[in-house]
């Protein structure tokens, strides 16, 4: 083929190949966070990520809409943006949504953040400090780390949580180019702003309506992202929406306050049972379950131990009620060692991360008529005859069944399924009626009755 085909075949090929945005782009990851920030929460965010990287995805999308979280579930969320190898635009969308306490932190670390009309940022003051998102009256803390006279209605370790906060906020701003002073100023005075102050004063980077009308903004962006340059092509992306599973939703509800605590409560219970009653099955292994779970969602969480270790005092006290003769002197303690330690138990005032009052009185009304229950029965049971063992034996009637020809006073009865050898004062007949008396060795001794019992 000579110079001039060579050159047709080329300008073919040429002609044949996409250019540009007509080759096969990376897929945009869409994920969300529309609940109180948890230990499900960063699992779900945590393995998305590693989701979004797996199948070469070019950015991910957090869609953001929460009153705040757990500080330790916050951090998690934030390490893992901050080293993954996929951009993350964090979206505070739709309008009324809000990225608060935590949620301010989150989109301060992202690679990209931006906001919807109509939403807003901020409060990010610490809320296990006491102080809710939104306080009239948040605590005063120093202007700056170098501040010398501490606030006296705010104590050292108050300062100090603060000052980490507004450090850490801070750093992540200054990470990302935003607006340092207004972060530190969202954690000292937990103030909140709108989405449209927020793009004015550089806090965010994009405004938009909704999340095609962001992607076209971010279209031809390029991003550092764990040390690489990752150049965005979004504008027509496939969108992946990967939505909570099964997993994060067990794990987001085992994990709520109440939940735990039921399911604890449920795992002692079912132990109990099964102690008391050996053989059952049922109760042991579901209460071994339960329990299991429980401990395991108030590990997750921000729990008060003194809390835990009344709610486990209290239930010592009630069972132990069941089986002390202490005419409820230790039961009520254990309801109000119960009722005290459920209202302690969850180390921290974010909203939803409470256990409703009406809750705890219900449990600890169920527990207290449960072991009424069983003592009632335990009464019930003391005060029968008894019909097995020696007691069982003396003073029964019942009809003799052979006799020793050779010692007319020695014979046979059947009592409790067994037969037994008697002696009597005189001699014995078949079918005479005879009353036990006492019991001696293998034999019993036994004297005559007038007439033989029913029934045997």
């Amino acid at each position: 083929m000579n110079r001039g085909g060579w050159r047709a075949v080329l300008l073919g090929l040429l002609i044949g190949l996409p250019v540009g945005p007509a080759w096969a782009v990376d897929p945009v990851v869409v994920l969300t966070l529309n609940d109180v920030i948890s230990p499900a929460s960063a699992d779900y965010v945590l393995r998305g990520l590693d989701r979004a990287a797996a199948e070469h995805a070019q950015l991910v999308v957090i869609g953001i809409d929460t009153p705040g979280g757990l500080d330790t579930s916050m951090r998690a969320i934030i390490k893992a943006i901050l080293a993954s190898p996929v951009p993350v635009a964090s979206f505070v969308a739709p309008s009324g949504a809000r990225a608060a306490s935590a949620g301010t932190y989150i989109l301060y670390a992202s690679h990209i953040a931006a906001m919807a009309p109509g939403t807003n940022l901020g409060a990010a003051t610490p809320v296990q400090l006491g102080v809710l998102p939104g306080s009239a009256n948040p605590p005063a803390a120093p202007r700056s780390d170098k501040a010398t006279t501490p606030d006296p209605a705010v104590d050292s370790l108050t300062h100090k949580q603060i000052n980490d906060a507004a450090a850490y906020i801070r750093g992540l701003a200054q990470l990302r180019g935003r607006n340092a002073e207004w972060a530190e100023k969202a954690v000292r005075e937990a103030v909140s702003l709108p989405a449209e102050e927020a793009l004015k004063i550089k806090v965010v980077d994009y405004l938009a309506d909704d999340l095609p009308g962001l992607l076209k903004q971010l279209d031809g962006k390029t991003l550092n992202a764990a040390g690489q340059a990752v150049q965005l092509h979004t504008l027509g992306a496939a969108l992946t929406h990967h939505d909570p599973d099964w997993r994060t939703q067990l794990l987001s509800l085992i994990t709520h306050p109440s939940v735990a605590m039921i399911l604890m409560m449920l795992g002692v219970y079912g132990l109990f049972f099964e102690f008391v009653s050996p053989g059952t099955a049922l109760p042991g292994v579901l209460g071994g379950i339960c329990l299991l779970l429980g401990l395991y969602a108030l590990q997750l969480l921000p729990v008060n131990y003194a809390g835990a270790g009344l709610i486990l005092l209290g239930i010592g006290f009630m069972v132990a009620e069941a089986f002390l003769p202490t005419f409820g002197v230790i039961g009520f303690g254990g309801i109000v060692a119960f009722i005290a330690g459920s209202v302690i138990l969850m180390d921290t005032d974010i909203p939803g991360y409470g256990i409703p009052l009406p809750l705890i009185v219900s449990l600890a009304v169920l527990s207290a008529v449960l072991l009424v229950a069983l003592a009632s029965l335990a009464l019930r049971t003391r005060r029968k005859q008894p019909v097995n063992g020696d007691a069982g034996l003396v003073g029964s009637v019942t009809p003799v069944t052979a006799v020793d020809i050779d010692q007319p006073c020695h014979g046979w009865v059947q009592l409790q399924g067994e037969h037994w050898q008697v002696l009597g004062a005189s001699p014995l007949h078949t079918g005479q009626a005879v009353r036990v008396m006492a019991r001696q060795g293998l034999y019993l001794h036994v004297t005559a009755v007038a007439s033989a019992p029913q029934g045997e």
